[in-house]
């Protein structure tokens, strides 16, 4: 199922303005994350394509079939929340046949409906059990399976990994992404954490203040943002940001000779160069080793800059010049619209 959102607003109140004009398109049987900071509008955004908010103007599509006023339980979604909202009452088999139950199915269809989506959710185990009997990571998946129990076209999916720990959330959304190309279906899955969406998207819809800041896949997002919103909140650590007047900067450096406003530099970009082709020159303030990971903190000139690709022997009040690769450098306008790359500058 593909979904089209065609001039979309949402307004509150005749004042508050939560989704302004927008436009885009699911692919069909693709997992697509909503992914911004809390307010930007991807929780909203969901909750119209499910039915539970109406839109203020424009026009929502399913498919060729606009549901724009069509009510929730006609629009054939299924919805897993943040909180799991079992019935604590009710034993896992119970929980996922409730929608089915709902639905008059036969009972027998449920029983057999019900142990086809434990099975696929790797809980035909537990199927006896009641949700408080479950761990955390095995409530989300009996609430998944309840959500798939009907067959809807679309499954959305409202921060399903935030009341679980770090090491659970890594093995949840890697069973979603599994359970998505097993099944096929069209899923929209919403967070606040890049890391998450990065890695189980085959689409990232980055918004932010209501607006789509950019849509693409995983790789391209990182690699080719749009502008200086989705360069700097994509990315860990964050990209060093410096204005063109910025003393951190080589005056005489040949990028300084093209038409910009702010330069972006990722971390793990920055390299020692020479004294005479350096971009900036910077004082070490600290080496971070974690692991196999390594962090170098930079002062130039009051500035702030942070390196994860430098030698660990660095050491703390060292000088160091650093350079970047020309392709490797973001160029920004006034605007914070990212500057195309052509014949080996910026223009």
């Amino acid at each position: 199922m593909q979904v089209r959102f065609q001039d979309v607003t949402l307004t509150f109140d005749q004042e508050k303005t939560v989704l302004d004009n927008i436009n885009f398109t699911l692919p069909s049987s693709e997992l697509i994350s909503f992914l911004g900071p809390s307010g930007s509008g991807k929780s909203t955004t969901l909750y119209l394509i499910s039915g539970l908010l109406t839109a203020t103007s424009g026009k929502i599509f399913f498919d060729d079939r606009d549901v724009t006023r069509l009510d929730p339980v006609k629009r054939g979604v299924g919805l897993v929340f943040q909180n799991y909202a079992l019935y604590p009452h009710m034993t896992v088999r119970e929980n996922i046949m409730f929608p089915l139950r709902m639905a008059k199915m036969k009972r027998r269809n449920q029983i057999e409906r019900a142990e086809k989506m434990a099975e696929l959710t790797r809980i035909q185990d537990q199927l006896d059990k009641y949700p408080g009997q479950l761990s955390g990571g095995q409530q989300q998946r009996v609430a998944i399976s309840r959500a798939l129990a009907k067959e809807p076209e679309i499954l959305l999916m409202d921060e399903p990994l935030s009341n679980l720990d770090a090491r659970l959330r890594i093995e949840m959304r890697e069973e979603i992404r599994r359970i998505q190309q097993e099944t096929k279906i069209t899923t929209v899955f919403v967070t606040h954490d890049q890391e998450e969406a990065l890695s189980i998207a085959d689409q990232v819809m980055v918004l932010n203040d209501g607006h789509i800041q950019q849509m693409t896949d995983p790789v391209s997002l990182y690699a080719q943002p749009n502008n200086l919103f989705v360069a700097n909140f994509i990315g860990t650590p964050v990209i060093n940001k410096f204005l063109k007047q910025s003393p951190a900067l080589n005056p005489v450096h040949p990028i300084m000779d093209t038409v910009w406003t702010t330069l972006g530099i990722r971390p793990e970009h920055l390299r020692i160069g020479t004294p005479e082709e350096h971009l900036i020159q910077a004082i070490v303030q600290r080496v971070e080793i974690v692991g196999k990971d390594v962090t170098v903190h930079l002062d130039s000139h009051g500035q702030k800059i942070v390196a994860s690709q430098l030698a660990p022997s660095v050491k703390e009040g060292e000088t160091l010049y650093l350079t970047a690769d020309m392709s490797h450098l973001y160029l920004f306008d006034d605007q914070g619209v990212r500057q195309e790359m052509r014949g080996g500058l910026y223009e």
